[in-house]
């Protein structure tokens, strides 16, 4: 078996932080969630082991208080709300240098979040990239699938648009987008990430509409 690297999920108590952990466990890797309280954080943790266990799998997870989290990792996965985004970039900052980095932030405004906003840089993840460093690979995925449906643990359909800078940094997180039994394409650049960022805000529109929890079906590719 080849080796998986940890993965640190910031905000790993949310309901995406949730459905990534839970999805990455089964897949075997290692995963360290992250929260403001490391008390949180390891009850967390320990739900999510008695469910590898009640799965019958063995697997490593750890809870910790957000920057410690960060440390322990190879992958640093951000996942808080929009709301929260700057201040944890600063709060995590020293502890990712030297990492990757998967943003998963859309910038939802309340009361609003059905319009698209996206931030003066043009995007989350072009924030993250500025605020973090260039000693930082940020790649951008997952803002258009429903945290409710990975945390269901039901097959899933749907592709996950990939960016980023570094082409080898995002085929990892390809890997990690298959390991949720979804598919990853690679978008381009990380300022590509503002069309992925705003399509949320589209999806809501049109969940709210049709009383869905629809995502993202790429066609035409071979």
């Amino acid at each position: 078996m080849s080796h998986k690297p940890s993965i640190a999920i910031i905000g790993g108590t949310g309901a995406l932080g949730t459905g990534l952990a839970r999805r990455w466990a089964l897949a075997g890797y290692p995963i360290t969630i992250g929260s403001r309280s490391a008390e949180s954080a390891t009850v967390s943790a320990q739900g999510l082991s008695a469910l590898l266990s009640e799965k019958g799998v063995s697997g490593r997870v750890a809870g910790a208080e957000n920057v410690e989290a960060a440390r322990a990792a190879d992958i640093v996965v951000l996942t808080v709300p929009f709301s929260q985004h700057a201040g944890m970039l600063g709060h995590i900052r020293e502890s990712v240098q030297g990492r990757l980095v998967l943003d998963t932030t859309a910038p939802l405004v309340p009361p609003r979040v059905g319009t698209v906003q996206l931030p003066q840089a043009g995007s989350a993840a072009v924030s993250t990239q500025e605020a973090l460093g260039d000693n930082v690979s940020v790649v951008s995925a997952f803002q258009t699938v429903a945290a409710d449906k990975l945390q269901a643990l039901h097959p899933m359909e749907g592709d996950v648009i990939v960016c980023g800078n570094k082409r080898e940094d995002c085929a990892r997180v390809i890997e990690l987008v298959e390991a949720t039994g979804m598919r990853g394409v690679y978008g381009g650049p990380l300022a590509n990430s503002a069309a992925s960022e705003a399509l949320t805000s589209v999806l809501i529109t049109i969940n709210r509409q049709f009383k869905c929890q629809a995502g993202i079906k790429l066609v035409g590719l071979t």
